[in-house]
């Protein structure tokens, strides 16, 4: 009998798991389940009238479903990239469209990034806790990570680029999530955002902004982006070394994915390469229908979506000052989707996390997960952004309940 084949897989595999968010969303999908697992934006939302009529126009159209049914250019649809380049403006960052590149979703923007800037042994710089999403993307270039300290860190350029070529290699970059991150719901200041960029200038490394929460804050003042801070300190985007990802998702919906990448020029022009060995181009007819609605509705969505999601993050901030123990705590975010909790040390949520489920139905992300090394094991992500003001006030108190049990 012939020997059965065993593929010999490449080194970079070993680098890859599965994302233990996507997996825990199979086992919770219960209607039983309470979840506050998932950074999902409501459905509720989703403007699907005007997604629909979109759609309609444009494939009624001979000429314009033509093009939206074609292949089309890499760097994405002129009209929306034209589009971002005014909503960057705005956002302080003067560029043009050769500055900007469409990805499907600012996922694929972080995979390509990986891409173009890690090499075998490099250490990458991120939060602790950090975006899962974001060391599953770079998880196949096989970097190491440091910790990004931005309370009271005392941590210089030269102690990363010792540590890094310690480790054999360089650092490729920083990266941060600095409005309302994803876990944990914080906000960077202005001036922890000009400490990050002094660290990153000495370093003599990029640094990857990620900001797809950015348009939904709730309480406070806007702080200005680091992309913005960099451009106008060093005189113009095509001097800047911040790479922004930007994304609708979460402001229109997750579906259509569609996201982008501002950028100097050369590092477009890079990822453009890296973008068409990939899948070509983005759906030409989703970036169509995306364009029409930025051009039509953006204000009015963000402003729809940021009353929602207040109302949830009260109700939470509320359930949990009611309802938790003493013990715990928790941060207090001016927008985005999440609050990061933090128990007792010696605590183990993905411990609690099965007995949530099974005795009280209620779900969460264990923090372990947004940890490059597996630590945090006493803290966990909430999410009130899918929920109803119903299941969060319920799911908190039971939560709260077994906490205290």
């Amino acid at each position: 009998m012939q020997q059965q084949w065993q593929p010999e897989y490449a080194d970079r595999m070993q680098g890859m798991q599965a994302s233990e968010i996507r997996e825990l969303l199979k086992v919770i999908a219960r209607p039983d389940v309470i979840s506050f697992a998932g950074g999902i934006p409501d459905p509720d939302l989703f403007p699907r009238s005007e997604i629909a009529e979109a759609y309609a126009q444009i494939l009624k159209d001979k000429d314009a479903s033509a093009r939206a049914l074609q292949y089309s250019v890499s760097e994405g649809d002129p009209d929306l990239r034209d589009w971002i380049v005014g909503h960057m403006a705005m956002r302080g960052v003067p560029c043009i469209p050769d500055n900007i590149l469409i990805t499907s979703g600012s996922q694929q923007a972080l995979e390509f990034i990986g891409k173009l800037l890690i090499s075998k042994d490099d250490t990458a710089l991120v939060a602790a806790p950090t975006y899962l999403g974001a060391l599953r993307a770079f998880a196949p270039s096989q970097p190491n990570y440091d910790t990004l300290g931005f309370h009271q860190s005392n941590r210089s350029a030269a102690s990363y680029t010792e540590a890094a070529h310690a480790n054999g290699g360089r650092v490729p970059f920083a990266y941060v999530v600095p409005d309302f991150a994803n876990p944990t719901g914080e906000t960077l200041t202005l001036e922890q955002r000009h400490d990050l960029l002094t660290l990153v200038r000495d370093i003599d490394c990029p640094i990857i902004e990620d900001s797809p929460y950015a348009a939904l804050r709730f309480d406070g003042a806007p702080v200005r982006s680091l992309q913005a801070l960099d451009v106008e300190a060093c005189g113009g985007i095509d001097a800047s070394r911040v790479i922004y990802c930007g994304s609708f998702s979460k402001v229109f919906t997750p579906g259509l994915r569609v996201g982008w990448v501002c950028a100097k020029a050369d590092v477009i022009s890079r990822l453009t390469l890296i973008k068409q060995a990939s899948d070509l181009n983005s759906p030409a007819i989703n970036q169509m229908v995306m364009a029409e609605l930025a051009k039509t509705l953006y204000d009015q969505q963000v402003a729809k979506t940021i009353a929602a999601y207040r109302i949830k993050r009260d109700a939470m901030l509320a359930a949990l000052e009611a309802h938790m123990p003493d013990s715990i705590e928790w941060t207090r975010p001016e927008g985005g989707m999440f609050i990061w909790m933090t128990l007792p040390e010696g605590a183990d949520t993905a411990q609690l996390l099965e007995r949530a489920v099974n005795e009280i139905g209620v779900a969460f992300v264990p923090g372990h997960a947004f940890f490059a090394d597996k630590s945090g094991r006493n803290t966990l992500r909430l999410n009130y952004s899918l929920p109803s003001v119903a299941q969060i006030e319920t799911g908190i108190a039971k939560l709260a309940r077994l906490l205290g049990a």
